[in-house]
């Protein structure tokens, strides 16, 4: 009987986002002890959710944890990570394990020959494929997200501005080619009227503060100036959020929150795009179609390596703005 499992992923804040259905169905369905496991960089996404047990974390190596794994003899290694360091701890720990599909090589044809093999299936459902296999059912309430009482914030106590609904824009990504250049970002604020909260970590401040200078003053420059989970609150309290590919696009998610999702170098078609609940579907998807180079990479680079950057100079802000403004949404935005 199962009743000790131990989760593995490493990293990063949407990728451990989208392992949350995964957590609820293990402790609401086999009423498991669950452990986690993942970098100290990204502790704080897990700290918070109620059906995590412990929480176990790494700084450089798995060897530091090891031994307290060994000693919690788990009944089963669920590996949603599947890369060398999951596989070492996996070998180490000499437990049953399970291991999603990563599909690897068909993201390699996608992104080097443009040969679509994926299958069109959510990573959600790839991360729950293995222990479907065991008895464990998708419950189809989609993604969690849990932010301690601490640091829920309250919005309008940082910006000088009258208490009014707000459009919420996550404007950082960890790689340049899913970020939308500063004039871009400064064309869409100006296309909306309702007030925008600019979202980012420190490397984002900068451009937050040009874009809130130039855009007008409805925009308000939060990035670097935030934890994660003040974000994810303000995100929580949000009409809309605009977001690239990046964590805080699968938090809004998680909230169950109206999106437009920007792609520049990754597609939806990698299989990670905002996932809702069943039956539910609030996602507005804003790419640039019919370029041979796209998808470039399945992570991102800093610059563009065509030199081009069309995926992103290319889109279309009016229609990105348009697609946000909130008054009256009733399911997809535009719709």
């Amino acid at each position: 009987m199962i009743r000790k499992v131990l989760v593995i992923r490493f990293s990063s804040i949407g990728d451990m986002v989208l392992t949350s259905p995964v957590l609820r169905c293990l402790k609401r369905q086999w009423g498991v002890e669950l452990h986690y496991l993942t970098k100290s960089a990204f502790r704080s996404v897990m700290e918070a959710n109620p059906y995590v047990d412990q929480l176990h974390t790494i700084d450089k190596d798995v060897k530091e944890i090891i031994p307290a794994l060994r000693a919690a003899r788990f009944d089963l290694v669920v590996d949603l990570h599947r890369n060398l360091r999951s596989a070492k701890v996996r070998r180490a720990l000499a437990r049953p394990s399970v291991a999603f599909p990563k599909l690897n090589l068909e993201k390699w044809l996608l992104v080097r020959f443009g040969l679509q093999r994926l299958p069109g299936v959510h990573i959600v459902d790839r991360y729950m494929s293995p222990l479907r296999k065991l008895g464990l059912a998708y419950d189809g309430a989609g993604l969690d997200y849990f932010i301690p009482p601490g640091e829920e914030l309250d919005p309008f106590s940082m910006i000088e501005a009258a208490r009014k609904p707000y459009i919420a824009f996550a404007i950082g990504a960890a790689h340049g080619t899913k970020r939308l250049p500063a004039a871009q970002l400064e064309a869409v604020c100006r296309g909306i009227a309702q007030p925008v909260l600019l979202l980012g970590g420190p490397g984002d401040r900068e451009t937050g503060e040009l874009v809130a200078r130039n855009a007008g003053v409805h925009v308000y420059n939060l990035c670097g100036v935030l934890s994660l989970h003040q974000s994810a609150s303000v995100i929580r309290q949000a009409e809309v959020v605009i977001s690239h590919d990046t964590g805080l696009m699968h938090i809004a998610a998680a909230f169950r929150k109206p999106i437009v999702s920007v792609w520049g170098n990754t597609v939806p078609g990698f299989g990670m795009s905002p996932f809702y609940p069943d039956g539910m579907d609030l996602n507005t998807t804003m790419e640039v179609l019919g370029l041979s180079c796209r998808p470039c990479s399945k992570i991102g680079y800093e610059r563009c390596p065509k030199g081009h950057f069309r995926c992103m100079t290319e889109q279309d802000v009016v229609d990105i703005a348009q697609k946000a403004q909130f008054p009256g949404l009733t399911g997809p935005l535009g719709s």
